[in-house]
């Protein structure tokens, strides 16, 4: 997941960036190497929930829901943490 930081997004995982533009996106990368925009927005306007970061243990973070399965498999909630920006999912 790429996010902003520092006026550029990067990744988390493999540090890649890409200039922040006009427009503040989320964009996940699938399983073959794609990239998708998620969510055009701005993170702080992202919902936020009570949820422990199993990196640092705070207690809140920014989430978003998506059908990544078949239909009839249950969402997949991907959480970022406040504080650290670990991300991780629940299924």
């Amino acid at each position: 997941m790429m996010f902003p930081r520092e006026g550029r997004y990067v990744c988390s995982k493999c540090g890649a960036e890409k200039d922040l533009g006009s427009k503040p996106e989320i964009i996940v990368t699938d399983s073959k190497n794609r990239m998708t925009t998620v969510i055009e927005s701005d993170t702080a306007t992202l919902p936020k929930t009570r949820i422990a970061c199993p990196e640092c243990g705070h207690t809140e973070a920014f989430f978003v829901i998506r059908q990544t399965r078949a239909a009839d498999e249950p969402e997949t909630r991907i959480y970022r943490c406040c504080k650290c920006n670990h991300t991780w999912r629940e299924y």
